[in-house]
């Protein structure tokens, strides 16, 4: 591994950031985090010698250009997250997820960027059927936020190289503990109200989701920084594991959550009905075959470590905090003047920073 390859993460102050960011700096790489710090920054390394934090929007093509000196690979994390938080104001979310694309990718390649990683989402396969959704299995997504990640992607391969390399990834949803922590992902949410409402509700149950630890996603982040080009330049690799139903989730949280906290009484799960109705089972065969990659945490692995966290107090307030919650948070965003972490939404009256 090159002691000092320069990576730049776009939007590296999220979640997956939040866990990735450190474990590059402690692989020797050199890491630029380019983010508008909706949920701050006080959780990365700020004091790393090897880390630089640019407080910056995708969309500012000119301030984007100038941080792309000396640059190997760019893992483009950065988006709206979410169908809730692209439906706030969809004009917005197109404009940071889909126009400012192109871009980025074109701007990348005319300063001699290596490789560009882009993190696209296994929900642009919307409903399907089959029993084991591959790579090039018809793209059908049923929200605006999964379509414009489809979009995408073709417009990557035109840029694409063999001295730009391009990549395109599809995880599943990810779960587990990170020092930005997200509690509006299914495994997430589910053992959060099992922990602090003794109690989870089930919309709908049946639809089918793949799940994916965050260490896991960290780990494959940085595979695709080292891989031959030869193996993956041109090439879409879904990541995922444990394909279970939401209801087969809630019993596996229901059951550690016990386990964890003997104490608490027993945990009921409830159901009812949702609009959500986003059901595929994804196959991750191909990186297996093409990079040897295996997923090495579990479901249990994810809802242990978020109840030893909430043991350790690291997680407070959980429920009501809006910087657990994108579409809160954005929806806070939209009008504050502040986007430091924790920082009270402050009423400007209608007026946006974003």
């Amino acid at each position: 591994m090159n002691s000092r390859k320069k990576i730049l993460i776009t939007g590296g102050a999220g979640y997956v950031g939040s866990r990735l960011v450190p474990q590059l700096l402690e692989k020797n790489y050199q890491v630029k985090v380019y983010d508008l710090l909706f949920f701050g920054s006080n959780f990365l390394p700020k004091n790393h010698p090897h880390l630089e934090i640019i407080k910056g929007d995708i969309r500012d093509i000119e301030l984007f250009k100038s941080q792309l000196k000396g640059i190997d690979v760019i893992l483009h994390l950065a988006c709206i997250s979410n169908d809730a938080s692209f439906e706030l104001d969809e004009k917005l979310s197109e404009s940071i997820n889909f126009d400012a694309f192109e871009p980025l990718v074109s701007e990348a390649r005319q300063a001699g960027v290596k490789r560009f990683v882009y993190c696209s989402s296994s929900s642009v396969y919307g409903v399907s059927k089959e029993k084991e959704v591959k790579e090039d299995h018809p793209l059908v997504p049923l929200t605006l936020y999964n379509k414009f990640k489809g979009m995408c992607e073709p417009i990557l391969w035109k840029y694409n190289t063999k001295d730009f390399e391009c990549v395109t990834i599809r995880p599943a949803t990810i779960m587990g503990y990170a020092p930005r922590q997200r509690f509006d992902l299914s495994v997430n949410i589910l053992t959060n109200h099992a922990i602090n409402n003794n109690k989870i509700t089930v919309f709908g149950g049946e639809q089918l989701r793949p799940n994916l630890h965050i260490q896991d996603m960290c780990n494959a982040y940085e595979l695709f920084i080292e891989a031959s080009g030869e193996k993956i330049n041109g090439q879409t690799f879904n990541i995922g594991h444990q394909n279970y139903s939401i209801m087969q989730i809630a019993e596996v949280v229901r059951k550690v959550v016990q386990e964890e906290f003997p104490e608490k009484s027993s945990i009921n799960i409830s159901t009812t009905t949702t609009d959500d109705i986003r059901s595929y089972h994804i196959n991750s065969e191909k990186i297996s075959k093409v990079l040897g990659f295996e997923p090495k945490f579990s479901i249990q692995d994810a809802v242990k470590e978020l109840c030893d966290a909430f043991k350790k107090d690291m997680l407070p307030d959980s429920l009501n905090k809006n910087i657990y919650f994108n579409v809160q948070r954005m929806n806070c965003l939209l009008y504050t003047s502040d986007a430091a972490d924790d920082t009270p939404c402050v009423d400007l009256g209608g007026r946006r920073i974003i």
